[in-house]
């Protein structure tokens, strides 16, 4: 089996790659362009990790953008690939009020494209990565049959156009679609602009970390293992179209909480800088797991208490080369 995994060098990418090759897949091809939404550096440093893994299997890796019609197609001529895991994106939802066009190009044209060249070479398995920013104005817990379709940034939008021409060419061309909806994604060499990693970097270096809001405000932490389980298990036949939550599990955690906790783990306190919500942000999130129970028989099983030790734990590890990261476009 040959799996195209796009934004391979990307959080989510890297950890999917990697389990994907410990799994003993035949054959992965990563695709990444390596943009500079934060320190292409940190993205290097995840594929030098798994040149170490990859050993005697087979990963190629090629440097390019999924809205480079070209670029792809001359990757899939020179491999004869079997499912597609579309991870490239455009994160972050405040920095997509800032250049929304961006965001519109990778998330819906590079899908598009992918789209057409399954239709081309009769590729039938994909999978697309979403975003529980789309339940905006939604009661908890978040349910894959509730209508989103009021999206209040320019990154949900975005996610929202994919998801529906995933449906197009589900309906048209029989492609079996399974998209995943992930639920605050966090873990070791993680997105610098996520919370956790600048509220870490932040208390560590005795720095004030900005916090928009009161705090109040909980999130649906989902450990990077957990999310990488479901994607890897998505990747069966469902024949059809499909879309899955896959959250944390439990209640919500507040900010707040997770500066308590992270406290504890570095043994300081932070030092607070408050600044007003953002009209973008969610007040909550929360997941209901349910159908990714049902269908891929995927359940969490890292709490953040857990998941964020290990955070902590690699940023030690890792302070001085953390500390040269360039600034990321997103904080």
């Amino acid at each position: 089996m040959a799996v195209l995994v796009t934004g391979a060098a990307g959080f989510i990418g890297f950890n999917v790659v990697r389990d994907l090759l410990r799994a003993g897949t035949s054959e992965v091809i990563g695709v990444d362009s390596l943009n500079e939404y934060y320190d292409p550096e940190l993205k290097k440093y995840r594929l030098n990790q798994l040149s170490h893994i990859s050993g005697e299997k087979s990963f190629n890796f090629y440097k390019g953008s999924i809205c480079d019609r070209p670029f792809l197609e001359e990757v899939f001529a020179k491999h004869k690939i079997d499912k597609i895991v579309n991870l490239a994106a455009m994160a972050g939802v405040r920095y997509s009020q800032e250049v929304p066009q961006v965001y519109f190009e990778t998330n819906v044209l590079g899908t598009l494209n992918l789209l057409e060249l399954m239709r081309k070479h009769s590729i039938s398995k994909f999978i697309l990565a979403s975003t529980s920013s789309l339940y905006a104005g939604h009661p908890t817990p978040f349910s894959e049959d509730q209508p989103v379709n009021n999206p209040i940034s320019p990154y949900a939008a975005s996610k929202k156009g994919a998801e529906i021409l995933c449906y197009s060419y589900h309906h048209l061309y029989k492609i079996d679609v399974t998209v995943l909806r992930f639920f605050t994604v966090y873990g070791p060499a993680g997105r610098p602009d996520m919370s956790y990693f600048r509220f870490i970097k932040a208390i560590d270096s005795g720095e004030q970390l900005t916090l928009f809001g009161d705090g109040t405000q909980s999130r649906d932490f989902t450990y990077i293992s957990d999310i990488s389980k479901g994607v890897l298990s998505a990747m069966q036949r469902i024949h059809g179209f499909d879309v899955i939550n896959l959250g944390g599990g439990g209640d919500p955690i507040t900010i707040n909480k997770m500066i308590e906790l992270l406290e504890i783990d570095i043994g300081k306190k932070a030092k607070i800088s408050r600044l007003p919500s953002q009209s973008s942000d969610m007040e909550t999130t929360r997941a209901n797991n349910m159908k990714a129970k049902e269908l891929l028989g995927w359940e969490p099983s890292v709490n953040l208490e857990v998941g964020l030790k290990e955070c902590v734990s690699w940023y030690i590890d890792n302070r001085d080369f953390v500390l040269k990261l360039a600034h990321c476009k997103g904080n």
